[in-house]
């Protein structure tokens, strides 16, 4: 074993791998940290320039650049509140928070430096766990990923705020829309009510985009302020010496996560989508004092990024020894090992033992370089949350629509994208937690595929007590869900404060989301009724049973808070007036008009001039700023667009009316 580490070092040292390492770490800091695209499409662009290579630097390459997004992903959670990729969808909860108080440069100091220990740990315990890997993951079988899935989906309990009921409920429209279209047991369609669109379902991109980045843009927009709510004060170098003493200070918690990250990345199926959660509900249950989470806690931002960074090693160990991908990015790494001739298999722990230290080492050269690259860099772009909140919201727009563009190049992306935005600002101006949606979203399908599989397979119930591994996550499941329960029935701190995911208490703002939630439950389960075959209902049926009454009871109390403020409020008028006022409804609803007439002068003359337009039309109008800055800011979208997403990245452009 150690001799097979020291050979793949030697192989990974060996010019001209380190040149394409460089490369890959370059190129993957730059796709991580561009809302919507992420390592898979890195992967997949860069395959193609891979054919000639030797598989030792083609595979410094493509590690180079897919390891280093999941740290360079986080400048987008940290500085917009918009994950860079699935895998810093948690990252924002208290990122984000961090930067609006000023403290970014210290979030990315955590950030950089639990990356790169997250990246070596990981590799470490790699190295360690390889003589027991395979009966480990052998003993993993549907009901074992399940009963994982399961697991995953108690993390609700600590991303709900304050209302455990609305964050189950929420959930339970992630799961509701991961049905929507072809049934894989199946292949019935459902949900899709006429729309081709969604008979493959709706696409995670444009909902988590949408969803996350629309409402800190409105935001932005609506109260004209800068991304840090407080002044400049402290020195970026102070800051991010900060952050890494905070990891240090937490280097338990650190150790704790890169553990998590490991050793879920080993298993197929999950990937970098769920760890990052697991890892973040267990720093909130492990910690005594949980008031700050949501807030800018630092160990929000410490304990997913140790653990996705962690991920990427351990990911490569299915993908090489079993020829099983636990994701879309390891799956173009499994293309790439096959077309360098090398079988999947055994031999890649073995007779192939250098070969495969060389890609773990990749990962942690990677790691490492990207983390110092990154601090540097930080310095310059923490000073973006102090910009004119009026100079990022365009450009930020114009990033955010292409990038939910590369889910299927279809305009059904930008309509999914508003439609989850608008839902996205109702809920957190009505204090529903929106990070349970996207953790359902995330685990529903691989709940239902494993559900009915294991029915199959084992009946209805016995795997539930006998099997070993089955009964541990049981365990696990049980007391996590104490917690949970525990720490929504115990007063948190200041009740006062409206800071933090789903805090935010307007009662007239949320009545009309629950009565809308509840009516959808009520006409999908009938809907349900006229579904063919008892496997392509079963699961709707069960979701659908569980939200009724949930939304239900939520629609019950929030009536009775809303009937509270409009007697207290001196009728209904007045007190939807103050309540609108408190939500800032009608600037939001302008920002919404301005993306309408985007999608409709897209649908007319095109993206290359609708998305310009946007950029010069919002800073003339809500901006108020001179042509000349308009001129500099639309030709610069304008190349953008067309250089990168066009001509770089060849993506396909709706055809428009007037010019096809």
């Amino acid at each position: 074993m150690l001799e097979g580490m020291l050979s793949g070092l030697e192989l990974a040292l060996s010019w001209p791998t380190p040149g394409y390492l460089m490369l890959g770490v370059f190129l993957g800091i730059w796709i991580g940290a561009v809302p919507g695209l992420g390592g898979a499409v890195g992967l997949a662009l860069m395959l193609p320039f891979t054919f000639g290579m030797d598989p030792v630097p083609a595979f410094a390459l493509l590690l180079g650049m897919y390891a280093v997004t999941s740290t360079s992903d986080s400048i987008a959670s940290i500085m917009l509140g918009i994950p860079g990729t699935v895998a810093s969808q948690a990252t924002i909860l208290d990122g984000y928070p961090l930067a609006k108080k000023g403290q970014a440069a210290r979030a990315f100091g955590a950030t950089y430096t639990v990356s790169a220990f997250g990246g070596v740990l990981g590799a470490v315990l790699l190295a360690v766990s390889l003589p027991i890997i395979l009966p480990v993951i052998f003993a993993f079988g549907v009901p074992e990923f399940f009963m994982l899935a399961v697991l995953g989906l108690t993390m609700v309990g600590v991303l709900s705020g304050r209302s455990l009921l609305k964050g189950l409920t929420v959930a339970l429209l992630g799961l509701l829309l991961t049905t929507v279209g072809y049934a894989d047991a199946t292949g019935v369609p459902r949900f899709y009510f006429g729309v081709n669109y969604l008979l493959d379902g709706v696409p995670i991109i444009p909902i988590v985009l949408g969803l996350f980045g629309i409402p800190e843009l409105m935001e932005l927009a609506v109260q004209n302020t800068s991304i840090s709510r407080v002044a400049r004060s402290e020195d970026p170098t102070t800051g991010l010496l900060q952050g890494v003493k905070d990891a240090f200070h937490h280097r338990w918690l650190v150790l704790r996560c890169a553990f998590l990250g490991t050793y879920i990345g080993m298993l197929p199926g999950l990937g970098a989508a769920i760890v990052d959660w697991i890892a973040y509900g267990h720093a909130v249950q492990s910690s005594k004092d949980k008031t700050q989470f949501g807030q800018g806690d630092i160990r929000g931002v410490i304990a997913p990024e140790t653990a996705n960074n962690a991920h990427k090693a351990g990911a490569l160990i299915p993908t090489v020894a079993f020829g099983i991908p636990g994701s879309i990015g390891t799956a173009i790494l499994l293309s790439a090992l096959v077309l360098k001739g090398l079988r999947p298999g055994p031999d890649m722990l073995t007779v192939n033992l250098p070969l495969t230290f060389s890609m773990v080492w990749a990962i942690v050269i990677a790691n490492l370089v990207a983390a110092g690259l990154l601090m540097l860099l930080s310095r310059h772009i923490h000073k973006i949350a102090f910009l004119p909140g009026h100079l990022i919201v365009p450009g930020v727009m114009v990033v955010l629509l292409m990038g939910t563009w590369v889910a299927t190049n279809s305009m059904g992306d930008w309509w999914t994208c508003l439609v989850f935005g608008v839902l996205g600002y109702w809920m957190k101006q009505g204090g529903w937690a929106r990070p349970p949606l996207i953790l359902a979203l995330v685990l529903g399908g691989l709940m239902e595929n494993n559900f009915q599989l294991t029915t199959q397979i084992y009946g209805n119930y016995a795997w539930l007590y006998n099997r070993p591994v089955v009964v541990l996550i049981e365990i696990l499941i049980i007391i996590t869900f104490v917690f949970a329960i525990k720490s929504a029935l115990k007063p948190q701190g200041d009740q006062s404060s409206e800071a933090g995911e789903g805090a935010t208490r307007n009662a007239l703002i949320s009545t009309p989301l629950a009565v809308g939630l509840f009516v959808m439950f009520s006409i999908g389960y009938f809907v349900t009724l006229g579904f063919q075959g008892a496997a392509t209902a079963q699961f709707p049926h069960i979701i659908l049973l569980t939200a009724l009454p949930l939304s239900f009871w939520i629609l019950v109390k929030d009536g009775r808070a809303a009937w509270a403020s409009i007697t207290s409020g001196g009728g209904m008028r007045r007190a939807w007036n103050v309540a609108a006022d408190k939500a800032n409804l009608k600037p939001s609803l302008v920002f919404i008009g301005f993306i309408l007439a985007t999608i409709g002068i897209a649908y007319l003359a095109g993206q290359l001039v609708a998305l310009p337009l946007f950029v010069a039309g919002y800073l003339v109008i809500w901006g108020n700023y001179k042509w000349t800055t308009v001129a500099i800011y639309s030709s610069a979208a304008l190349l953008i667009v067309w250089g990168f997403y066009g001509q770089l990245m060849r993506l396909l452009f709706h055809p428009s009316i007037l010019f096809g």
